[in-house]
C-alpha cells in the first residue's frame, strides 16, 4: 500500500478564517472593511511563535501585512483591510519568535540566579540578524542594544537591562525567522465595493409612476428619504397569453397590464423595454439622475419567459415539455403561474446548454453596457448552482463592481450555497422573524456563525409578494418597529413602496400577498399624505449614514432585557469611536416597560461612572449609570424604540 508523505515543518497552521461553510467558492469582504482573520497555530516544544496575515490582489506582486495575536487554545486572531475590488489571495504565516523565546528563557535563568553570559551573546547574535531588516532609527537602536549587551566592561545589570529593554520588541516584531517560516495554503478572497456591505433599498414599479418620465420625479422623493438603491421590477414587454388579472385571476380586462415577471412579447424579451414605460433614452435618463442623486438603479434579473417570449419559438429546446409536446408553465403548488414558462437549464444537447447559458449571461452584459451595476435576481434557487457559479464569475471577471442580490426565500443549504458561490447579498428569513428569541438567534447566526464570511443579509420587512407577521392589518407602530429593526439589525435592508403609507391588507387569512397586488395592476398613491411614515424613515436613514457602527454586522451584541417584548442590541464599541444602542418594543399595541442590562465590559462602557445616552430619534439625552437602566415605550405615541448614541 502506498503511503502519503507527510508535509514538512514544525509549525502547524489550520482552521483558517475567512472561510466558506462548504470549503468551495470564495469568502468575501468589501473595500475598507475590517475583516476578521483567525487560525489555529502551534508547534512542538515550548518555543514562542509569531504570526501575521498577508494579502494581495490577484496578480499583484506586493503584499500587505498585519500581525496576528494569540488569544487562547492556540487560536490567533487579527484583521485585514483591502483597498481594491476584485479577487485577492490571503495567506497566514507563522514562525518561531526566537527573540521572544530568548527573552522568556533569559528571565527564567536570571530568576534562578544562573550564569547567563552565554545567553547574552546568543541574544546579541539574534538581534544582529534583525539589523538588516530594520530601518532608520530602529536599526541604530538595535545596533546600540547589541553593543550594550556585549559590553563586558559594564555590570551584568546594565547588560541585562539592555537585553530586556521592552523598547526593542516593536523594533523587531513582525520580522520572520526564515529558518522555519511556514505559510498556509492561500485563501481566495473576493472584495466588493462598499455598497455591497451597507445599502438602503427602495423598490417601486415605474409603471405606477407614469413610466420612466414619471419615475424621474419619484427619484427625488426616494433620495430625500435617504435610500441609495432604487430597485425596479422587470421593465420588459409582458406577454398576453394567460395574462393575469387583478389579484392573480385568470380573467384580465382589456386594460390590465399583467405581471412584469411574465417577460416577453412581440416587442422583444429580456433586453427589450416595455413600450408603455418609455424609450431606452428615457431609461438612461433615469439611471443618470439616480447617479446624480447619489443612488443606483438595480434591475430585476428574472430568468423566465411568458408564452409570447421570442425564445419560445426560436429555442423551444430551452424549455420543459409535457408528453403531449406542450411547454410546461410554472407551478409552486397550490400556486399556478400559467403566464410564465420556466427555463430548462439542462437541455439534452450540451451545445444547447452552452448557447442558453451564454444567452442568459448576455442579458446581464446588455444592461451593464447601459450603466446598471446592481441586479436583484429573482428565484435563483430554482436555477442550477453551477450556472450561477459560472455566470457571476464570468461577469465579475470583466466587471468586478457588479453586485447581485439573491432573492431566495428557500432552504438554508441553498441560501448558503448561493452566497458561497458569488452572490453579493442575500434575502433572508427576517420577514418571518418577529419574536425576540428568534430574532436574536437568527442575527447571531448571520453575524458570528459559519455564514459570516460569505453571506451578507439584506432585511426586507415587506416585498410585493409578502405581507407577513404584524404588518398584516398592522397599525402604524407595527410598521415603525419593523422598519427600525430592519434598518439597524443589518447594514443592508430594503422596503417595497407603499410601506410608508402602511398598506396592510393581505389577500386572505392564509395568503401572504397583498390584496389588489401591484404585481397585477397599476397603483395610484398619494405620497403626500400627512400620516406618511416618510419622515420617520428619512430620519432613521440619516442616522444609519451618520454612524459607521450601523454600517456593519459583525460587532452586534445583544443585551439582556427583563421583558420578552423588548429587544436590545449594540453595534460598534467605545474603542472604535462609535457605539450605538438600539432598543425596540416588539409589541405594536401595548405600552411596555423594561430594564435593560448592558454588558458594559463587552462594549467598553464605564462600570461606575455615568455615561450619556443620546436618542438620535427624538433628540433627548439621558444620563445613565451602571448596567441596569429603565425604558418605557408607548406605541400609540409612535415611541416604539430608542437609537441611543453612547459614543461620548
Amino acid at each position: 500500500m502506498a503511503t502519503r508523505t507527510p508535509s514538512l515543518g514544525a509549525i502547524v497552521i489550520d482552521q483558517l478564517h475567512p472561510a466558506t461553510p462548504g470549503g468551495a467558492g470564495r469568502p468575501k469582504t468589501s473595500v475598507g472593511e475590517a475583516t476578521p482573520v483567525q487560525a489555529r497555530i502551534f508547534r512542538d516544544g515550548h518555543d514562542l511563535l509569531a504570526a501575521r496575515v498577508s494579502w494581495r490582489k490577484a496578480g499583484a506582486r506586493k503584499w500587505s501585512r498585519s500581525p496576528l495575536a494569540q488569544s487562547e487554545n492556540d487560536i490567533w486572531v487579527g484583521s485585514l483591510e483591502c483597498s481594491d475590488i476584485g479577487p485577492h489571495e490571503v495567506v497566514i504565516e507563522a514562525w518561531t519568535d526566537v527573540f521572544a523565546t530568548w527573552r522568556k528563557e533569559l528571565r527564567l535563568k536570571v530568576g534562578a540566579d544562573q550564569d547567563v553570559t552565554t545567553e547574552l551573546e546568543e541574544g546579541a547574535r539574534i538581534l544582529e540578524r534583525f539589523v538588516p531588516e530594520c530601518s532608520g532609527k530602529g536599526r541604530s537602536r538595535v545596533e546600540d542594544a547589541v553593543a550594550a549587551i556585549r559590553d563586558d566592561t559594564a555590570t551584568m545589570d546594565v547588560r541585562l537591562n539592555a537585553a530586556l529593554d521592552d523598547a526593542l520588541v516593536p523594533l523587531v516584531a513582525g520580522i520572520p525567522h526564515e529558518g522555519d517560516l511556514t505559510t498556509s495554503d492561500a485563501i481566495p478572497l473576493w472584495v466588493d465595493r462598499e455598497r455591497a456591505r451597507h445599502s438602503a433599498w427602495y423598490e417601486f414599479f415605474p409603471r405606477s409612476e407614469g413610466g420612466f418620465k414619471g419615475s424621474l420625479d419619484r427619484l427625488d422623493a426616494v433620495a430625500d428619504m435617504g435610500f441609495d438603491v432604487v430597485y425596479f421590477p422587470p421593465i420588459h414587454p409582458i406577454g398576453t397569453t394567460a395574462r393575469k388579472g387583478p389579484n392573480n385571476t385568470l380573467t384580465p380586462g382589456p386594460d390590465d397590464p399583467g405581471s412584469p415577471w411574465a417577460i416577453g412579447g412581440p416587442e422583444g424579451g429580456h433586453t427589450a423595454i416595455h413600450p408603455d414605460l418609455g424609450s431606452e433614452e428615457e431609461l438612461l435618463a433615469v439611471i443618470q439622475k439616480a447617479q446624480d442623486l447619489g443612488m443606483e438603479i438595480a434591475l430585476d434579473y428574472a430568468l423566465q419567459c411568458s408564452p409570447d417570449h421570442p425564445w419560445v419559438t426560436e429555442h423551444p429546446e430551452w424549455f420543459h415539455h409535457r408528453p403531449d409536446g406542450t411547454i410546461k408553465y410554472a407551478e409552486n403548488p397550490p400556486k399556478k403561474y400559467q403566464d410564465i414558462y420556466p427555463i430548462n437549464f439542462w437541455p439534452e444537447d450540451d451545445a444547447d446548454r452552452v448557447a442558453l447559458w451564454e444567452a442568459c449571461r448576455d442579458i446581464l452584459v446588455h444592461w451593464i453596457d447601459r450603466g446598471i451595476r446592481i441586479f436583484r435576481v429573482d428565484n435563483p434557487h430554482t436555477k442550477p448552482v453551477a450556472f450561477w457559479e459560472w455566470c457571476i464569475a464570468d461577469i465579475q471577471a470583466e466587471h468586478p463592481d457588479v453586485l447581485f442580490l439573491a432573492e431566495a426565500f428557500t432552504r438554508p443549504a441553498m441560501m448558503s450555497k448561493l452566497a458561497e458561490i458569488g452572490f453579493s447579498q442575500s434575502y433572508t428569513y427576517f420577514t418571518w422573524r418577529h419574536e425576540k428569541v428568534e430574532l436574536t438567534e437568527y442575527v447571531e447566526q448571520l453575524a458570528h456563525g459559519p455564514l459570516a464570511d460569505v453571506m451578507r443579509p439584506n432585511f426586507w420587512p415587506n416585498t410585493p409578494d409578502i405581507l407577513g407577521g404584524v404588518l398584516r392589518h398592522g397599525n402604524r407602530a407595527a410598521f415603525l418597529l419593523r422598519y427600525l429593526l430592519a434598518a439597524t439589525l443589518t447594514p443592508n435592508f430594503g422596503v417595497y413602496s407603499g410601506y410608508e403609507l402602511r398598506e396592510n391588507e393581505p389577500a386572505s387569512d392564509t395568503n401572504e400577498e397583498y390584496l389588489y397586488s401591484e404585481k397585477y395592476e397599476v397603483k395610484d398613491r398619494d405620497w403626500d399624505r400627512p400620516d406618511s411614515l416618510a419622515p420617520f424613515m428619512t430620519k432613521l436613514n440619516a442616522i444609519r449614514r451618520a454612524h459607521p457602527a450601523l454600517q456593519q454586522l459583525r460587532e452586534i451584541h445583544f443585551h439582556h432585557v427583563d421583558n420578552p417584548q423588548v429587544i436590545a442590541y449594540t453595534k460598534g464599541s467605545r474603542a472604535s469611536g462609535d457605539l450605538v444602542l438600539v432598543i425596540v418594543n416588539l409589541d405594536p399595541v401595548h405600552t411596555q416597560e423594561a430594564t435593560v442590562h448592558l454588558d458594559l465590559h463587552a462594549v467598553g462602557l464605564p462600570e461606575w461612572e455615568p455615561y450619556r445616552a443620546h436618542d438620535e430619534l427624538t433628540g433627548e439625552s439621558y444620563e445613565w449609570q451602571g448596567s441596569a437602566n429603565y425604558v418605557r415605550f408607548e406605541p400609540a405615541l409612535d415611541r416604539v424604540g430608542h437609537v441611543l448614541d453612547l459614543s461620548a
